[in-house]
């Protein structure tokens, strides 16, 4: 027996042997491609330290953002035809579908909570990106008119956090459908005297920001969100123009007027509470108090000025108005 092959070298080996490094304790800003820790981007809310960028974060961690204590309950939304049309093109529909559920480990792009904000109560609808792009087909529609009628039943403000590329393409004309009925539910919150927010997020395009995304009473988006109907590109080629630098963006837009304010990520929440707290109690918290007019001020006011003070047929009076 050799000491030196059968023990000496295996320790060896051990001390210079590469250990296993799971692949996602590093992640590379997709803007500045700085390497990040991936618990120093937990802990910053998914936005990179050294740029500011907003990365994209699913529904869950959103609500747990959003809500006090990060506690909320989520509603079972409507069944929906998983594949109306029988839709295939490299892959049919139907296994879309299953292969987007599984990944997620949701029926569909969107999910409905409520809870309470600030101790207000709430009803928030965000979209899962990761979800076949968030697109909207006949369950995200479901899903928002659900959220509307939560809302209504409630009496609270519906906020909705869309993240999306637009209408499925998959359920055809069934999809644009859901452009209308979206827009129904919105005008379901708004009869009822409910602030309805709109949080936007990066991507918000095609049918979405055609609806519901654009109908809110107060539209909030993330700092350098792609907000927009139709690509960039498509659009140079239409019109043959160059676009002007950071078209289509969060900030681009608020110069515009198309958005009201831009918000870090970790300010959204504070930002939200106190929006909505002014909306649902305009009243002041105080007891309002009239300021006492002097007599005298009155008085000076009731008198005309000597100018209005002329006879009739046109002529100035003969002297300066006595002093009262």
């Amino acid at each position: 027996m050799n000491w030196l092959t059968n023990f000496v070298r295996p320790k060896i080996r051990a001390l210079y042997a590469k250990k296993d490094v799971p692949d996602n304790l590093w992640l590379k800003c997709p803007n500045c491609e700085a390497m990040l820790f991936h618990r120093d981007l937990e802990e910053n809310l998914r936005v990179c330290q050294h740029c500011g960028f907003h990365m994209r974060i699913d529904p869950v961690r959103r609500m747990q953002m959003l809500f006090d204590g990060g506690e909320y309950q989520t509603i079972e939304l409507p069944k929906a035809p998983p594949d109306p049309l029988r839709f295939r093109d490299q892959k049919r529909y139907a296994d879309r579908l299953k292969e987007a559920q599984s990944k997620t480990g949701r029926p569909d792009a969107i999910l409905v909570a409520h809870g309470r904000m600030d101790g207000m109560p709430v009803v928030v609808a965000a979209f899962d990106f990761g979800f076949m792009g968030g697109s909207m087909g006949i369950a995200v529609g479901e899903g928002l008119v659900a959220a509307a009628r939560l809302a209504v039943l409630q009496d609270a403000p519906l906020v909705v956090v869309p993240a999306s590329g637009g209408a499925r393409m998959q359920e055809g004309i069934l999809s644009l459908m859901q452009m209308p009925r979206t827009v129904i539910a919105v005008e379901m919150v708004k009869e009822a005297g409910l602030p309805y927010v709109v949080v936007l997020t990066d991507p918000t395009t095609g049918g979405v920001t055609a609806s519901f995304a654009m109908l809110g009473d107060v539209h909030i988006a993330e700092r350098g969100a792609q907000i927009g109907f139709a690509g960039a590109r498509v659009i140079e080629d239409t019109i043959r123009e160059t676009l002007p630098e950071g078209f289509q963006r969060a900030e681009y837009l608020m110069e515009h007027g198309m958005v009201d304010m831009v918000v870090h990520r970790k300010d959204l929440r504070r930002t939200l509470s106190k929006l909505l707290d002014l909306l649902r109690r305009p009243a002041p918290v105080a007891e309002v108090v009239a300021m006492p007019i002097a007599v005298a001020e009155v008085e000076a006011e009731a008198v005309p000025p000597p100018a209005a003070a002329a006879s009739k047929d046109g002529r100035e009076p003969a002297g300066e108005p006595a002093e009262r």
